[in-house]
């Protein structure tokens, strides 16, 4: 298994990353916004996305959105193929591209929404803190990516307050991220206060 910053390459899995996003938004009856064909094309070519593959088959995908000048990074459509899922991959694409965006975007806060525990989950690892729709980019453009979700009736009659999905924030200027570092750092400063 390969995973690696999408190039030009691999434009030719646009539309099964297309198709496998919108179908495992059918499969699983939750909101998930499609994306198009062209619009993951559109990620691939500008070097914002990271690809997995499995020798020349598709396994999975997920891709960056800068908002607000670049003070704020999302990931999205981030999707695993069927024949791929139960095996950790999605933590795996979630980690790179994490890293990537840090390498990309160094200041940004890095947020997601999601109505999935397990990207809820691997995003409390890498140091995501649940947060209120209001500590999330203001951006309009960002929102209007929510119109193709089956919840996007809740979205607006709430005036973008809340939906059905969890609003996730990684903040580089925060000291204490839940995330790996963060944890260590703990054990480390809870050692040297035993020590005294």
């Amino acid at each position: 298994m390969e995973i690696q910053v999408a190039k030009r390459i691999h434009v030719s899995y646009a539309t099964i990353i297309s198709e496998t996003i919108t179908s495992s938004a059918q499969v699983r009856g939750t909101g998930i916004a499609r994306r198009t064909p062209e619009y993951i094309q559109k990620k691939i070519e500008s070097g914002d996305a990271i690809i997995a593959l499995d020798g020349e088959k598709f396994a999975g995908f997920c891709y960056i959105e800068a908002w607000g000048h670049g003070k704020y990074v999302a990931h999205s459509g981030l999707i695993v193929a069927p024949k791929y899922r139960g095996i950790g991959l999605a933590k795996k694409i979630k980690t790179q591209i994490f890293k990537y965006s840090r390498e990309k975007y160094p200041t940004a806060k890095i947020f997601g929404i999601t109505t999935g525990l397990p990207v809820m989950k691997i995003n409390y690892d890498l140091g995501y803190k649940p947060v209120t729709f209001s500590q999330l980019t203001d951006d309009p453009d960002f929102w209007k990516g929510c119109q193709t979700c089956k919840n996007y009736d809740v979205l607006t009659r709430t005036n973008r307050t809340m939906c059905l999905c969890t609003g996730m924030l990684y903040d580089p200027q925060t000291k204490n991220n839940n995330g790996i570092v963060g944890r260590l750092q703990s054990f480390k400063n809870a050692f040297k206060r035993d020590e005294k």
